[in-house]
């Protein structure tokens, strides 16, 4: 809007001056010259002698308010989002004019914590209520004994987790509480936010500035494109812009009689300019089961057709709603306390009530929406009211198994399909049965590239790599080879692997056999569980290969895990460290900081869901 000279104090020509200056400024620039004009009007309001002399503009760097201001922004991220997020309101908060120091909780020295005025802690919460890997050790240390007093520290905290697992955003939760204990006080509140967390952070860190702000008018963006925009990347491809890639190939990696199905898929990047490195994940957009979102609106007695709100798309017919933009295979508790104030006669108040947690607990570990529904006599309910409760369904993240110098404008990953049967109805996995049975090549599939910085191959070539990943975990690995064979890096390489018969499930054997071959893979251990009387796992290959293994980790191999977290990835770690006692002569509590320091040193690397 122009500057009427009509109406204000400033004649035609600073009337012409200021229209042409103010369209040009930046967030930042604008934030400047707000507290530069409240410090230049404070100084004239003082006292003095004579008139008040010129001010040098050149001479003030920043406005008066934010001078002082220094912030340390704190992430502890296992799959990269609390990182981002980070980085980029890190860089925002520097175009404020605020100092920031921004780092890894595992680069971050603990014993300067009781020198920072403003900490903003970001953190995701892994497995089950666990911290990631790169922030276990600051975690520990303000739990521990060791932890100092902070009764100068303003605090904020934005935790990152899944709504769908019992301990949602159990890291977040114990930071914020932990730093009150220790004297600390809040700047804003807690966010929690579930996996579609762009707004809500977007909002947490608006409330954030302003409160930093301290009044100081500012310009804070007001949704999370905004605040969230991605800088300085060459694709405008992202998780709240997905890409739609052709498909090129879907293959069945799996022999004749397995009870498996591991799909190998190729998607095409051209055109995308999006980019990634062996270790980042695909983030793939699916659609629920056809056969599921049928069932579901006979069973409430909805009509497919009728109008149902469906977020940014607006409205929708119900079943498109259901198919494309609705979560309807995950029971949650806040969903299940919605739907009973939704039917208030439907019985599911009682099962929500104090002392029953652990039947709730088991309801809802294994069903889903239409059971709900069919289950407490959920009708009547018109589906406008009914989709309101349901969160958005969230992507799907997928190990990235291709090396981008080995296919350019390609993207590759590898997905077992989910298929069982529980209480007389059979039940799929969403995105692994939608890509195994209902996507050809030539069809297009929603993605965006996730990146890892957690999981990346050394700096230094020559470093040697012990990789460990059963079943569909070796993904990453088939992309760590591949990139290694395009480099030509030197370093050894060893890899474990593991599924359930060698005939049938041995996943990308003829490139293991060719990479073995021609020296880019040094060693590989097997282990097919079913294909021998006592079940035999990769922790067990691991552990008859001890004093090798050792030696590996004695010349400063990096360690690799990828594939499940609640059982895999915590043998494989109790097999490092009966390794190291075994070996090294170390005691449990020797073994265990060797591989927190591992950890810490990037030489312990996981990749686990």
């Amino acid at each position: 809007m122009e500057l009427q000279v009509t109406n204000s104090p400033f004649n035609q020509e600073q009337a012409e001056l200021l229209n042409r200056l103010l369209p040009t400024l930046s967030e930042g620039q604008r934030v400047w010259l707000s507290g530069y004009l409240t410090a230049l009007g404070a100084a004239a309001l003082a006292p003095s002698v004579g008139a008040v002399s010129a001010v040098n503009v050149q001479a003030v760097s920043a406005p008066v308010s934010a001078i002082t201001k220094e912030v340390t922004v704190l992430f502890g991220s296992q799959t990269d989002n609390a990182r981002r997020l980070a980085k980029k309101f890190a860089k925002r908060l520097e175009e404020l004019g605020f100092k920031v120091v921004l780092s890894a909780m595992s680069d971050f020295k603990p014993n300067t914590l009781k020198k920072v005025e403003n900490l903003l802690v970001l953190v995701s919460t892994h497995g089950e209520g666990e911290p990631p890997d790169n922030a276990i050790s600051f975690y520990e240390f303000l739990h521990s004994k060791r932890a100092p007093v902070l009764s100068s520290l303003r605090y904020s905290v934005l935790a990152l987790g899944d709504m769908s697992y019992e301990f949602f955003c159990k890291t977040g939760k114990d930071f914020d509480v932990r730093l009150e204990e220790l004297g600390g006080k809040r700047i804003v509140p807690r966010t929690d936010c579930d996996v579609d967390f762009e707004e809500p952070a977007a909002e947490w860190m608006n409330a954030v500035i302003a409160a930093l702000e301290e009044g100081t008018p500012i310009h804070a963006a007001g949704n999370a494109e905004a605040v969230l925009a991605e800088t300085g990347t060459e694709s405008e491809y992202s998780r709240s812009n997905p890409f739609y890639a052709e498909v090129l190939e879907n293959l069945n990696l799996n022999g004749r009689g397995s009870d498996r199905e591991t799909r190998h898929l190729e998607l095409s990047l051209e055109g995308s300019n999006l980019k990634y490195e062996p270790g980042d994940s695909l983030g793939v957009y699916p659609e629920n089961h056809p056969r599921l979102v049928d069932e579901l609106i006979q069973a409430a007695g909805w009509k497919p057709e009728e109008p149902v709100p469906a977020g940014k798309s607006g409205e929708l017919p119900l079943r498109e709603a259901l198919l494309r933009h609705y979560e309807i295979t995950v029971l949650t508790k806040p969903l299940l306390e919605q739907a009973a104030a939704l039917a208030p006669g439907s019985g599911l108040k009682e099962l929500l009530a104090p002392g029953r947690e652990q039947e709730l607990r088991a309801y809802a570990e294994d069903r889903d929406l239409l059971d709900l529904v069919q289950d407490y006599a959920l009708t009547g309910i018109p589906a406008a009211n009914f989709v309101k409760i349901l969160r958005k369904l969230p992507a799907r993240l997928y190990s990235i198994s291709s090396s981008p110098e080995a296919y350019p404008d390609e993207v590759h990953i590898t997905v077992r399909a989910v298929r069982y049967e529980t209480r007389g109805r059979d039940r799929y996995g969403v995105c692994s049965v939608q890509l195994a049975e209902r996507i050809q090549p030539g069809d297009k599939l929603p993605l965006f590239i996730q990146s890892n910085s957690n999981f990346k191959l050394p700096e230094n070539p020559d470093a040697p790599v012990i990789m460990i990943g059963p079943g569909t975990g070796v993904a990453p690995f088939r992309a760590f080879l591949g990139e290694r064979e395009e480099t030509g890096a030197q370093g050894k390489t060893w890899l474990f692997y593991g599924d359930q018969h060698f005939s049938t499930d041995f996943l990308y054997q003829v490139e293991w056999q060719r990479w073995l071959k021609e020296g880019v893979l040094t060693r590989m251990d097997v282990a097919f569980s079913r294909d021998t009387d006592k079940k035999v796992y990769v922790q067990h290959r691991m552990l008859e290969k001890a004093s090798e293994l050792y030696l590996w980790l004695q010349e400063g191999a990096v360690v690799y895990v990828c594939g499940d977290e609640k059982k895999m990835a915590h043998d494989v770690h109790k097999a490092l460290a009966a390794i190291l006692e075994q070996e090294g002569g170390l005691s449990p509590e020797a073994a265990a900081e060797y591989l927190t320091q591992m950890q810490q040193q990037k030489r312990y690397q996981r990749d686990v869901y």
